[in-house]
């Protein structure tokens, strides 16, 4: 089955800690802090290759990590930063926040490498901590978590042409005809379970990529069969194809089916209809000349009014196929390049610098809670069994307003503060 849908978390790798050491060397009294800086935490990155087309590697493992940094270590030595994880994705591929559907970026139209997390900041070393009023800082800065992610991976297909039609109509056998791609084609419903692509070369330098696009059914909007699968496909391409059996030989009405398909579209996306069309009514050599001036009678009474223009062929004998073909690069050349591009909704970066805002509640009688990025940070590099840091984590509570909400609250003496890791009981 092809796999242009796939779910996966990634998370980027978390800063090392900074370190807490001493200078010791013989002769050398009182060497200070060398406590080195923690290596930064691995990012994660997503990146083009033209040689994928589906998102088949993603199928069987949804769990991606970069490595976390190493701590630092004495003698002002930096920790390693973490490796960064490199997912490849094909082109055409949109990555997408679970839980909210947003766009994060399209990977297509020169976007070959993206950032999505950036690995957490390693921690600072005690080194960076020696004043002059604190020549011995027995504590150092934890490093940053890395964010992480539940994502969507999409992969729509680009192409210039999309030909769209219902089951067995010729799609498969026409794309096969124009250019260098070899479909699988049978006379059954179904055949075409993938979109196909290929390139038409119509010599001089002129060409154009098409895709046939899987036959749709009605419903499809609806993700009936497998609709909405084989219409995200249709969404980048410039010019829509409607291919259609004009022979009547599966018992469909060409008529009707481009009415249903182009319903169908507007129930995905109204935009679509915006997509400049054409119509192949195909297998014409399968009936009279009666027959057939009948039926392209009746297309033009339908679809001429609609600035439709329809080609009669033969996808097997090759009848009017090079005049649809050029009629179509005609198009594309009046209409110009108009790559649709997904714009970005979601900014991965916040959740790199993202501060959990400070919180103080009441959660019981005389138990109050504090919580916050902010206040595990400061925990972090406090030692609370040191004079000089137990005075800094007070301050702390001050400068914050910490102590004044925990009064607003109606603190009293002896109530409880639970910090974390830390519970203290409260004393003027």
């Amino acid at each position: 089955m092809f796999c242009d849908t796939a779910k996966i978390y990634i998370k980027a790798g978390n800063g090392g800690n900074g370190h807490v050491s001493f200078r010791r060397e013989l002769f050398v009294a009182a060497g200070g802090p060398d406590g080195g800086d923690g290596g930064d935490g691995g990012s994660v990155i997503f990146v083009v290759d033209k040689g994928l087309n589906t998102l088949e590697d993603f199928r069987h493992r949804h769990k991606y990590c970069a490595e976390n940094g190493e701590e630092g270590g004495a003698k002002k030595c930096h920790g390693k930063k973490g490796e960064d994880i490199i997912l490849k994705v094909p082109e055409g591929t949109v990555i997408k926040e679970e839980e909210s559907g947003k766009v994060i970026t399209d990977m297509s139209e020169g976007n070959d490498r993206f950032v999505i997390l950036k690995g957490g900041r390693g921690g600072k070393g005690n080194m960076n901590y020696a004043t002059p009023t604190m020549q011995v800082p027995t504590f150092a800065q934890p490093g940053r978590k890395g964010p992480e992610l539940n994502l969507v991976l999409e992969l729509k297909v680009i192409a210039d042409v999309g030909l769209v039609g219902f089951p067995n109509v010729g799609k498969s056998t026409l794309l096969s005809r124009v250019s260098n791609a070899r479909p699988k084609i049978a006379n059954y419903h179904f055949t075409t379970l993938i979109p196909n692509l290929g390139v038409v070369d119509l010599g001089g330098g002129a060409g154009f990529v098409m895709a046939d696009i899987p036959g749709l059914i009605e419903g499809a909007s609806e993700g009936i069969g497998l609709g909405h699968e084989f219409l995200k496909h249709v969404e980048r391409t410039r010019v829509l194809i409607h291919v259609v059996d004009a022979s009547g030989s599966e018992g469909r009405d060409p008529v009707d089916d481009i009415n249903k398909i182009n319903e169908e579209l507007r129930k995905y996306n109204p935009e679509l209809l915006n997509t400049p069309q054409v119509i192949a009514a195909n297998k014409i050599d399968l009936f009279m000349n009666e027959e057939e001036s009948e039926v392209l009678k009746r297309l033009h009474e339908e679809f001429d009014g609609k600035n439709i223009p329809i080609y009669p062929i033969s996808a097997v004998s090759g009848r009017g196929v090079k005049e649809l073909m050029y009629a179509v690069s005609d198009i594309l050349k009046k209409i110009g390049k108009k790559p649709l591009v997904y714009e970005s909704e979601f900014d991965t970066d916040e959740l790199t610098h993202k501060v959990i805002p400070l919180s103080v509640s009441k959660v019981k009688d005389h138990e109050f809670l504090v919580e916050g990025e902010k206040i595990d940070k400061m925990l972090g590099y406090t030692n609370l069994e040191d004079e000089k840091g137990f005075a800094f984590f007070q301050k702390f509570l001050r400068d914050e307003g910490i102590i004044k909400e925990l009064e607003n609250l109606g603190i009293e003496e002896g109530d409880t503060v639970n910090l974390g890791d830390i519970v203290f009981d409260y004393y003027k």
